[in-house]
């Protein structure tokens, strides 16, 4: 991190803190009951996992079982903190004071631990975290994660330029992550203040050994290329882990959608007290509160609009009002792959579809934007609690500005616009789709249905459906550019607002890789925000970027909400850090 920055990070981080401090616990009688199980822990999600490979996982469903729980990193978020951290696989927190940060910023030094196992019993080294960088630094899959790592240490976001051109050698990669006797060294391309940050979650180690031995990259620097921007299930790490975390895997039953973990006895550390993990997807909402109540399940994961209906089961704690460093978006895809593709209907602008640039026409959008009932879904889908937000940066972090301005819903405006849209076409031909969403998150079909109800009252030419689809089925249908419509939501990788900027504004980010946006100055800007040390001056950046966000009109911001957890009373350490994609389950005990 560029240590001339942190004081004013800090004042973002502080701002979340409070808010974690004002969390709620509400909890039902009948607590003290005979324990089920307690050497297995259940949690139930709506959400399924899409990868276990830590270069290519990017969704929360995936990467819960992947970091910190199988896979874990060089240092980690000290509990609830989000400026305060402990060593994992490396044994010190680098820092100025301790001579790890050199005094430019630019070189970060992490000693790495000794006598850690990975799960198939061999020793980890500095070379296999080496290895373990580059490989996510080198596999780069479109609109992955590997930018996170790329941006600060090679000063690009992608190793492809925009014709798909491989733009980086594996000299610069060696350059950035090297090995020093018993330490690894990272040597940044330019200051950058959350850097720590990044590495406590996106610094997965496996070992090159056995990667190499399943087919992965052999970490040589002539072979490289061919493993990048791979498919999702072209790497044996897509279903097979091997970390050293305090638990491994047992088994991914991908037809059952359900991922077991057992307890790592040669943890470095003392083995946790857990025995057994399962996270299941069960989409149907009154299946996860049925197994909660009878005790089942230990936790469960359910929308906003879900909670009254978990209220007062026998036995269980609600932690509520978890603040949440996210927003949740409803986002217009610019290219359509109407290819095999029903929710396009026909494929053109006949009263029976949507041609693939439907959504690129800025009137369309503008219609979409004031006819959504932005309260309601406040409301409906979120039980009132969140706020609307004002762009991509969310409150908390530097940047974020109340005075952008937000569309609000005017009917009369909606259906100026769609008068406007396509040279009046739109309006006198009407058109049909449909917008998928995540099976079992009820809250995003509350959006739909709003979608539906306000669209089709402007005009009966207007027809929209919706479809639940699971949530590794949703990935790959964006990534495959068939969506239509669809909501998303953003959930910090790390607490600044690049992390918002990028994902949402950058030509090489996660959503304009999916939907197709792309604007020159935005890319621009993203660059200048992040590179700039006067807060000031990045905060006046980032109220550009977010004035671009409601020119373009891009995505819908519609809520950055709280979030709260249910689970049994007999659950114990169980603790709530907002960047943890789901649960630590190394504190957790039932008792």
């Amino acid at each position: 991190m560029a240590v001339r920055m942190r004081g004013h990070r800090a004042v973002a981080i502080v701002a979340i803190a409070v808010l974690i401090g004002s969390l709620s616990t509400v909890t039902a009688r009948g607590a003290g009951e005979p324990v089920k199980n307690p050497d297995t822990f259940v949690e139930l999600q709506f959400g399924d996992v899409e990868s276990l490979d830590p270069a290519l996982a990017y969704d929360i469903y995936s990467y819960e079982p992947i970091w910190p729980n199988v896979y874990e990193t060089l240092i980690m978020y000290s509990g609830a903190s989000l400026d305060k951290f402990t060593p994992m696989l490396a044994t010190e927190v680098p820092s100025l004071a301790n001579g790890l940060i050199s005094p430019d910023g630019l070189t970060y030094t992490f000693p790495i631990r000794k006598g850690v196992k990975f799960h198939d019993g061999s020793v980890m080294t500095p070379d296999d975290v080496r290895y373990s960088i580059q490989r996510f630094l080198l596999q780069d899959q479109a609109g992955g994660p590997a930018w996170l790592l790329l941006s600060p240490l090679l000063g690009v976001d992608s190793t492809r330029d925009d014709n798909g051109k491989i733009q980086i050698t594996y000299a610069d990669v060696a350059r950035a992550v090297s090995v020093q006797g018993d330490a690894v060294v990272f040597r940044l391309k330019k200051p950058f203040a959350p850097f720590l940050t990044i590495i406590a979650a996106w610094t997965s180690v496996m070992p090159r050994a056995w990667a190499a031995a399943h087919g992965d990259w052999d970490g040589r620097p002539g072979t490289w290329q061919k493993y990048n921007n791979p498919k999702t299930p072209d790497r044996y790490a897509f279903n097979h882990m091997n970390g050293t975390g305090p638990f491994k895997l047992e088994r991914w039953d991908q037809q059952a959608k359900e991922v077991t973990l057992v307890r790592h006895d040669a943890y470095w550390r003392i083995p946790a007290s857990l025995g057994r993990v399962v996270i299941r997807s069960v989409p149907e909402f009154t299946t996860r509160r049925l197994q909660l109540q009878q005790g089942d399940a230990d936790l469960v994961v359910a929308a906003p609009n879900q909670q009254t209906q978990l209220r007062g089961l026998p036995g269980t704690v609600i932690q509520d009002n978890l603040p949440q460093i996210a927003v949740q978006t409803l986002q217009f895809n610019y290219k359509i792959n109407t290819e095999a593709n029903p929710d396009a209907g026909s494929g053109r602008l006949d009263g029976a579809g949507v041609p693939p640039d439907f959504f690129a026409d800025i009137h369309v959008r503008r219609a979409f934007a004031y006819a959504f009932d932005y309260a309601g879904n406040l409301s409906g889908a979120y039980a009132g609690k969140g706020v609307i937000p004002h762009g991509p940066i969310v409150q908390g972090l530097l940047g974020f500005d109340s005075t952008v301005p937000v569309y609000t819903t005017n009917r009369d405006k909606a259906i100026a616009e769609f008068k406007e849209a396509a040279g009046g076409k739109v309006w006198e031909t009407g058109f049909k789709f449909t917008i998928p969403f995540t099976a079992g998150n009820t809250a995003r079909q509350t959006g739909a249905q709003i979608v539906k109800d306000t669209i089709q009252a402007l005009n009966p030419k207007f027809q929209i459906d919706s479809r639940p689809v699971q949530s590794s089925s949703l990935i790959q249908l964006l990534r495959s550019h068939k969506g239509t419509m669809y909501f998303l939501g953003w959930f910090a990788d790390y607490p600044d607002p690049h992390d918002f900027a990028q994902p949402f504004l950058a030509a090489n980010g996660y959503f304009p890789q999916r939907g197709s946006y792309r604007n020159p100055e935005a890319d621009r800007l993203v660059d200048e925000a992040v590179s700039t040390a006067d807060p000031a001056k990045r905060k006046a950046v980032y109220r550009q970027l977010s004035m671009i966000a409601y020119n373009d009109v891009p995505y819908l911001f519609l809520v950055q909400p709280v979030t709260y957890y249910t689970m049994r009373s007999w659950v114990h350490g169980w603790y709530y850090n907002p960047i943890f994609p789901g649960q630590y389950f190394y504190t957790i005990t039932k008792r």
